[in-house]
């Protein structure tokens, strides 16, 4: 779906065991006791990724681009400003990161629990949804995605979702609060990851367009993205299909595709990701080293990863997308962090560090 996703909205194998020795080698001396999972209240499973360093960001050459993706305009590459420069990054703790994004059947039971109300229906204008009523032919841009409108909210993103698909329709306000309720009741620190978080997760120790590699084809594998199953309903963009079926028209229930490295499922495709930082275009020429947080402030939101409806271009582990904090939009989710506490040290470690 790539250039709606990007611009009209800005408004509004490698072993398991070989990735997690690379990405621990640079890690501090501090040892780290939790368990590799842990599950909430809410059913949420949490998978540990380790600290360690990573390159983050960086284009690769237009013309290298166009060759990967031959069905792309020229013009499409030469938008990434905002990936670079590639730069190194140091996370510096080890952090619990869904294993999975937040679904439906998580999202309903906090909201029954806090008695907190989305934005969609707090507002009253509702969200996005798809509308299978519309006509490619004579829709200027062929998009069948309309609102914001009071029928389209969390509970109806226009298609049938069941428990275990990812909740969509949700804003980066929304995603707080649900944080900031889990920080309350269970005591452990809750939030979104940020960017830095959410890349270094993605990657996995890789540093290939996708946590699988450089080749398009294998989200048919990994990722529930813009494949032969979605393309005949956007005839106009059948071209930028991948060439084959993930088995899924729209959301599939998380956890349907191979994870990477780290054990982490869908950071490509089934829902865009919100992440905690402000976007600045050019955050990546100044950014710290040390656990990046993002610009000071901003106007929009970064969200990563692509969705059911994003082309492969789109879906690559350092593309950038945003939207303002209040977007509900049908392609939307999240993920969180919960954050690990530090492990007192021994009384007697403690007395010789003094």
């Amino acid at each position: 779906m790539a250039w709606f996703l990007r611009r009209p909205l800005r408004a509004h194998g490698v072993a398991l065991t070989a990735v997690l020795v690379c990405a621990c080698a640079h890690a501090g001396p501090a040892q780290n006791t939790a368990p590799a999972t842990w599950t909430n209240s809410l059913g949420m499973v949490f998978q540990q990724v380790p600290a360690g360093r990573f390159t983050m960001g960086g284009v690769e050459p237009p013309d290298t681009l166009a060759r990967a993706y031959p069905a792309l305009e020229a013009r499409r590459f030469t938008e990434l400003t905002d990936e670079g420069p590639a730069h190194t990054v140091h996370i510096r703790r080890a952090f619990y990161l869904g294993r999975h994004e937040v679904t439906v059947g998580q999202f309903q039971r906090f909201l029954e629990a806090s008695g907190y109300q989305p934005e969609s229906e707090a507002d009253g204008t509702g969200g996005y949804g798809y509308n299978a009523q519309y006509d490619p032919a004579t829709t200027q841009r062929g998009d069948a995605f309309e609102g914001r409108d009071p029928r389209y909210s969390w509970r109806n993103p226009g298609f049938a979702q069941g428990q275990d698909h990812p909740v969509v329709n949700v804003t980066w306000n929304d995603a707080q609060a649900l944080a900031q309720w889990l920080s309350r009741t269970e005591g452990h620190h809750y939030r979104l990851p940020t960017e830095a978080e959410w890349e270094y997760a993605c990657r996995a120790g890789t540093r290939t367009r996708y946590p699988h590699g450089d080749d398009p084809q294998g989200l048919l594998h990994t990722a529930n993205t813009f494949d032969q199953e979605v393309a005949p309903l956007w005839p106009r963009w059948q071209q930028h299909a991948l060439a084959g079926s993930d088995g899924h028209v729209f959301t599939a229930p998380v956890g349907s595709y191979a994870p990477n490295a780290f054990g982490l499922h869908d950071m490509l495709g089934n829902a865009w990701e919100w992440v905690s930082d402000w976007h600045g275009d050019t955050y990546y020429a100044h950014s710290p080293r040390n656990d990046p947080q993002g610009p000071a402030d901003g106007t929009v939101r970064v969200r990563r990863g692509g969705s059911w409806h994003t082309w492969s271009f789109y879906a690559r582990c350092g593309y950038r997308n945003w939207n303002s904090p209040q977007t509900r939009y049908t392609l939307v989710g999240m993920r969180l962090v919960r954050e690990i506490s530090p492990q007192p040290l021994p009384r007697s470690r403690r007395t010789r560090e003094r």
